[in-house]
């Protein structure tokens, strides 16, 4: 069980971390764009919010297996294919979970308007710099929402990780698969101990993100 534990942990943090430098650019682009293909972009990223987590990992596995042109590519990439391997567990917990990330963070930088920005410009701010400077740090609220919901999310992700990883014992058995293991061999005492510990993990993680989100609010921030 030690084992199913460090690699679910592993996997959340590891997703999170992606989906931050991913979903920053993306949710900031999503808030301010103009563009034609706003929409649609908009669009695909919430997707995972509405499939089944089975019909997304079946078209993972058959993308990232080697019979595909990007899976062949992505084999040579990394000296072999991702199924059933913790990467590409990486890649669908991260195509996964991009929603968790993307849209606390792309309503946070729309609540913020243009006018920090235009005081900023006005003390020739360069855009990147009023960027990290005046968004980021007003935007905290969504950077943590976003970030404990995309970790939390991963945690208990079952779907997409049974089709793309498969159940490989220190390499891609996460604690939703031990759950499932357990069930079938009928050994309930396990099941009811992991899922129990999710449960009141979950609950202590949102129960937390709500109070500091009031803290912060009260405090002054967005």
């Amino acid at each position: 069980m030690l084992d199913a534990i460090l690699l679910t942990l592993k996997l959340a943090t590891l997703t999170t971390i992606i989906l931050l430098i991913i979903g920053i650019p993306l949710a900031w682009w999503l808030a301010r764009s103009r563009g034609l293909f706003k929409d649609m972009i908009a669009t695909l990223v919430s997707m995972p919010l509405v499939l089944p987590p089975t019909v997304l990992g079946f078209y993972l596995l058959i993308t990232l297996g080697p019979d595909s042109p990007l899976g062949n590519v992505l084999s040579s990439l990394f000296g072999g294919p991702l199924t059933f391997t913790f990467s590409g567990l990486v890649i669908g917990s991260v195509i996964f979970s991009l929603p968790f990330m993307v849209q606390p963070l792309r309503n946070t930088f729309e609540s913020i308007g243009n006018r920090p920005l235009e005081v900023a410009a006005t003390l020739r701010a360069s855009p990147l710099d009023t960027f990290f400077s005046v968004v980021l740090p007003l935007s905290r609220n969504g950077l943590l929402t976003g970030s404990i919901m995309s970790f939390v999310h991963t945690l208990g992700e079952f779907g997409v990780v049974l089709m793309i990883g498969g159940n490989i014992p220190g390499e891609t058995k996460v604690l939703s698969i031990a759950i499932y293991d357990y069930v079938e061999s009928l050994e309930w005492a396990q099941a009811h101990l992991i899922a129990g510990s999710m449960l009141c993990f979950s609950f202590i993680v949102i129960l937390s993100m709500t109070l500091l989100e009031r803290n912060s609010r009260k405090a002054g921030g967005l």
